[in-house]
């Protein structure tokens, strides 16, 4: 048993991996100035959250066997200083996963999007198949209490995010890991607040390549020109992926590989990340044939096409899309879906990239797909991440056609509520997009 004290555990991998050393057996502490649901129940239930909400030296004891840094914490961190004046061994979070899994085998899944599917897809194979094996992944999945594993397994799934490790180690998490085996799903330029042009995007994928063990696997996706350009780097064996053949049967997809093989799962991004899971999976011994009948019974991840209401005439879905090439895949995967629906989409600019008004031409046309479309965004928000101000008229004008932006929520919530009762007797499809809560506005 270990002496563990987490400071900024309230985020979402974050308290996650209080609970997983916590079910370990390990004497658990934690700090945080503010945390939010569902964490702060999480934490609560395993009696792990703190009293109050602050940073206090007093936290930090002699007796604290090392320490896991959450990139919420400042360099200037209290707690953090005074640890190191203790001398207490820190890791950030990334830091600590290699260490507990540097003697395992590391599947690494990384990119600008479809990482957290991706893993959530090969877990829910490995699982299906009795397989043991540790994970990390970004979000809460069904059959999983909790979104981070620590075992004693000889395989762990890791999603590779790009973003900053702490602010001690300001450098990409999945720089971290140095992954057996990796996938790379594609790149399009976000997080630009810590990456200021996409060159310098790049170059931390480039790095994540070299990173790979050279006896190792890349799975890439072959259509991505700035993946294939940087294959050069790498000292592993590469393999490309595609989307596989498919046809779309009563609103459900059919792999054209075999009949059997009905998904739960649609759009030819989930069908590409399916490829890249199946890639992995075959690395650690899963027959080709055992992966497409688990696969079968996924049905995909919370927010991430999740389907929240249905009735004869109206489908609800909510997303996380943020970035303009997730955005233009979750509109387009359901226009593909539903052909003949009428497709009204809500998309909310919540990200530090999305609300920066020089990266509103990103989004151009990227929403085409509908019928109808409202971009929603607070301008409170806006001046917290400290932003220049953005009008309406600018984000019409950058979206394109179809397109209305609101800044109010009471408007946004009228006119949700006017459409969901006043619907055509065509069946229609309300898809709501956005990395954050659309101001708890109940949308359905």
């Amino acid at each position: 048993m270990k002496r563990i004290h987490i400071i900024a555990c309230g985020g979402a991998v974050m308290h996650n991996i209080a609970i997983a050393l916590h079910l370990l057996g390990n004497n658990v502490s934690g700090s945080d100035d503010e945390i939010f649901e569902p964490a702060l129940s999480r934490l609560k239930k395993y009696d792990l959250a703190p009293k109050t909400f602050d940073w206090k030296i007093e936290n930090i004891t002699a007796d604290i066997d090392f320490i896991i840094l959450g990139m919420h914490a400042r360099a200037d961190n209290p707690e953090l200083k005074k640890a190191l004046d203790l001398g207490i061994k820190i890791y950030s979070f990334p830091d600590y996963v290699y260490e507990h899994a540097k003697d395992k085998k590391r599947i690494v899944i990384g990119g600008s999007h479809g990482k957290t599917s991706t893993t959530a897809m090969i877990m829910h194979v490995l699982k299906a198949l009795n397989f043991e094996f540790d994970y990390l992944v970004g979000s809460q999945l069904e059959g999983f209490e909790t979104m981070v594993k620590f075992s004693d397994a000889p395989v762990m799934i890791i999603e590779g995010d790009e973003y900053l490790t702490s602010a001690l180690d300001p450098v990409p998490k999945f720089l971290k890991y140095k992954p057996h085996y990796a996938v790379l799903t594609g790149i399009s330029w976000d997080h630009i607040n810590v990456f200021p042009t996409f060159e310098n995007y790049l170059l931390q994928f480039q790095l994540f390549v070299e990173s790979i063990n050279k006896d190792g696997v890349l799975a890439y996706f072959e259509q991505d020109e700035h993946i294939v350009s940087m294959l050069n780097h790498a000292q592993c064996k590469t393999i490309g992926y595609n989307t596989p053949q498919y046809h779309i049967r009563n609103n459900k997809v059919i792999l054209s590989k075999d009949e059997r093989y009905e998904l739960n799962v649609f759009g030819e991004h989930n069908l590409q990340n399916i490829e890249a899971a199946k890639l992995m999976c075959l690395q650690i011994g899963v027959a080709e044939n055992d992966f497409y009948n688990a696969i079968k019974s996924f049905t995909g991840t919370a927010k991430r096409l999740e389907k929240v209401f249905e009735s004869e005439k109206l489908t609800i879905f909510r997303d996380f899309a943020h970035s303009p090439s997730k955005l233009k895949a979750t509109v387009d995967a359901v226009r593909n879906q539903y052909p003949s629906h009428y497709i009204f989409s809500v998309y909310e600019l919540h990200t530090f990239s999305s609300l920066k008004k020089e990266f509103l031409p990103h989004y151009k046309n990227t929403m085409q797909a509908s019928d109808e479309n409202i971009v929603y965004f607070n301008p409170e928000v806006i001046q917290h991440k400290k932003l220049e101000s953005i009008l309406e008229a600018e984000i019409e004008k950058n979206f394109g056609d179809k397109t209305v932006a609101i800044s109010s929520s009471n408007l946004l919530s009228e006119k949700i509520s006017k459409f969901k009762s006043n619907f055509s007797s065509k069946p229609c499809v309300l898809l709501l997009m956005s990395s954050g809560n659309f101001d708890n506005l109940q949308l359905w």
